[in-house]
């Protein structure tokens, strides 16, 4: 394929090197920052809050930039993650190439480069989210034989002035897939997009969500950025990126934007929906005979089993439960099933039928297509931008693996897959068999309490951050939060405001 492979390729490093980012060295970092009067290096890395914290260099001599990119710099772990005294505080971060991209703020031309954490001796930091995330997938890979691939649906709300909504109001929770100019904010989406693939990400699409209402003061507008598969590495760091980029942009554009599950009580949530698929030799294993395999439903049936202690990743702070809560589209009950909204775990379309609808819809069409891979992935519905998504994401890979590994899988699956809408009248007797996912922070600190043992299996999960997960988790003191604030408005937005801005 040769150069025709990265004509369209927006990722500005992948199409000057010509090559796949995977595939980046040292010397490619090199080259691209000397043909490039590249001024600036920085180097990015995520601590215990979630957040991207960076370390600017400036570039003054080649030898200068060899040591930095071979070496790494020190920082101190202690004011970066709770779990590490001040004591013996000192960690490394080692640069990876594969994750540089080009800074799109920067007047000062600069690169950027997410980085790992190293301990004194010179070896991972096993409780660092994006080392327990690649021994997650390291193990499953050797143990099942499959990649996990992933893909994010980052969800979010840009907040601004209620005069902004005005002119073609928006009609209220009517947001889906609006266009401009009922959608006000399109052209922030779009110029997201952009500086996300430039940086590396593999966008699928955007689109407006559901969500938009305007109080006294603000209007609130939801949006959607998702994903394409790729390895579950890559799919955290993206995420990590595409948060920074879109806060960076609405500050730019003076307007607000959250995460947070929950904006107001009675207006869709924002979640974090990941869909997941295996994958082996470069093919999607999660279809035979055009029906949903046997390990995708060994997989469905091990993220059920542990999906109440997921959420202690995926749903971290008390506005996760306001969210998780009957007739808004978001799971309450543990469950799976084909297109259904109503379930934890959704199985999409995935074009495993006739795909010649394009013929029908292009009569002067006249050749057969023929799929050359399944599209099907399963969509977990739970988690919300609260989540570390490398925690969040290394909690999946473990409970696949447990699904892929449980003898009766198969049977949990078949018992806990519904084809009806449960919320309805109709169908209460079937909801009353079904379990419920925690409905605070509290009942999931004891979900994960009680199955911590899966997550520590293989040395993944480190004790004492599960640990520590627990204890921030029952600190919050929200056991009975949803009943308390009942019908208290001006408490609820006070709470929402608190964790406006989490992870």
């Amino acid at each position: 394929m040769g150069k025709n492979q990265f004509e369209l390729n927006p990722n500005v490093l992948e199409k000057w090197l010509q090559k796949p980012a995977e595939e980046f060295t040292k010397k490619d970092i090199i080259d691209y920052i000397i043909g490039n009067d590249i001024e600036m290096m920085n180097f990015r890395y995520v601590a215990g809050d979630g957040k991207l914290k960076s370390l600017n260099f400036v570039i003054n001599s080649l030898e200068h930039l060899d040591q930095v990119l071979t070496t790494g710099e020190r920082v101190d772990g202690s004011s970066l993650f709770s779990f590490i005294g001040a004591g013996s505080s000192d960690l490394y971060i080692i640069p990876r190439y594969r994750t540089a991209f080009v800074n799109p703020f920067e007047e000062t031309p600069s690169l950027d480069i997410l980085c790992s954490y190293y301990n004194n001796e010179g070896k991972p930091l096993e409780s660092a989210p994006e080392y327990i995330l690649r021994k997650a997938h390291n193990e499953f890979k050797k143990t099942t034989g499959y990649k996990f691939k992933a893909l994010c649906e980052l969800e979010y709300y840009i907040i601004a002035d209620k005069t902004e909504n005005e002119l073609f109001p928006a009609v209220d929770q009517k947001g889906y897939h609006t266009s401009d100019p009922y959608g006000k904010f399109e052209f922030i989406r779009k110029e997201a997009m952009h500086l996300i693939a430039m940086c590396g990400g593999k966008i699928k699409y955007g689109h407006s969500e559901v969500g938009n209402f305007t109080d006294e003061k603000y209007y609130y507008e939801q949006q959607e950025i998702e994903f394409l598969p790729c390895d579950a590495e890559s799919a955290a760091d993206q995420m990590l990126i595409a948060k920074w980029i879109l806060r960076k942009l609405c500050n730019d554009y003076e307007v607000n934007l959250s995460f947070a599950p929950k904006i107001t009580v009675g207006k869709a949530g924002s979640g974090l929906h990941i869909h997941m698929m295996l994958e082996k030799d470069g093919k999607n294993m999660m279809v035979k005979d055009d029906k949903l395999s046997e390990d995708a439903r060994k997989m469905i049936a091990g993220l059920l089993d542990l999906s109440d202690a997921l959420t202690a990743f995926g749903n971290t702070i008390p506005t996760s439960y306001l969210r998780l809560v009957p007739h808004q589209e978001a799971p309450t009950n543990i469950c799976w099933g084909d297109r259904n909204r109503s379930v934890l775990i959704r199985v999409p379309l995935g074009w495993t039928g006739d795909v010649n609808m394009v013929l029908d819809a292009n009569p002067l069409e006249t050749e057969k297509v023929k799929m050359a891979d399944s599209k099907q992935t399963v969509e977990i519905r739970s988690g919300d931008g609260s989540a570390d998504v490398y925690l969040y994401i290394a909690g999946l890979i473990v409970a696949s693996q447990h699904g892929l590994q449980m003898p009766n899988a198969l049977d949990i699956a078949e018992q806990l897959y519904v084809d009806v809408n449960i919320f309805h009248d109709e169908h209460k007797d079937k909801l009353e068999q079904l379990k419920g996912l925690p409905i605070s922070c509290y009942e999931s600190a004891i979900a994960l309490e009680e199955k911590r043992e899966f997550f520590e299996r293989n040395g993944i999960f480190q004790s004492g951050l599960i640990d520590s997960t627990i204890k921030m988790l029952k600190s919050y003191n929200d056991k009975n939060l949803s009943e308390e604030l009942y019908g208290k408005h001006d408490e609820i937005y006070e709470l929402v405001m608190k964790y406006l801005h989490t992870m």
